[in-house]
């Protein structure tokens, strides 16, 4: 038997720095803090009470950096401590409930979805993780969409019209950034340990 180590392969790059317990919160919590910094990122739009923002980039881009559980993880208090009064929600809001808290639980399944994918090399070229991306905001719009309906009291028609298709063309934007940086960023990790090599 070879007495050399064998060393995994990172799956997701927070699996190059994760190396404790201690770690994996820090993550979680820098994800957390990321979604709510970009919640402040905000464009109003008339006729509707969901505005743009750049939560969704971030959620998307926490999920396939952190991997499956640790971005859950994070959406998860992201979601848990906005609802108990931090105000990291769109516009500095807080609490449970309203017209948008659909798409905040949301972003804990696409979170967890985008990790998934992530960790199986969905996010290492820019088709795949346009791919992946593509899926995990279809999943935000799937939570978010009936919660605005059942909220706002109105037909799944106007529902879309208040909460998808204002959106569309600035979401195809994000999910082009997101499937540009973070190949770029598993690019750069590869020329890294190329480099060390």
């Amino acid at each position: 038997m070879s007495g050399t180590a064998v060393v995994a392969r990172p799956r997701v790059l927070a699996d190059l720095v994760s190396s404790s317990w201690l770690v994996d919160v820090i993550l979680i919590v820098a994800g957390a803090g990321l979604t709510g910094l970009a919640a402040q990122i905000t464009v109003p739009v008339p006729g509707t009470p969901v505005p743009v923002t750049m939560q969704t980039f971030a959620v998307l881009l926490v999920g396939a950096s952190l991997g499956a559980w640790r971005g859950a993880a994070s959406l998860t208090l992201y979601a848990v401590a906005g609802s108990l009064g931090v105000p990291w929600f769109a516009n500095g809001a807080s609490g449970f409930g309203g017209a948008t808290f659909g798409y905040i639980l949301g972003f804990i399944v696409a979170a967890a979805l985008t990790g998934w994918l992530a960790e199986r090399g969905d996010a290492r070229t820019p088709v795949a993780t346009l791919g992946t991306m593509v899926l995990g905001n279809i999943v935000i719009y799937f939570v978010g969409v009936p919660w605005l309906m059942a909220y706002l009291g109105v037909p799944f028609g106007t529902a879309l019209k208040f909460g998808f298709t204002p959106f569309f063309a600035g979401d195809i934007l994000k999910l082009l950034l997101a499937a540009l940086v973070l190949p770029g960023a598993w690019w750069l990790v590869d020329r890294t340990r190329g480099k060390q090599n």
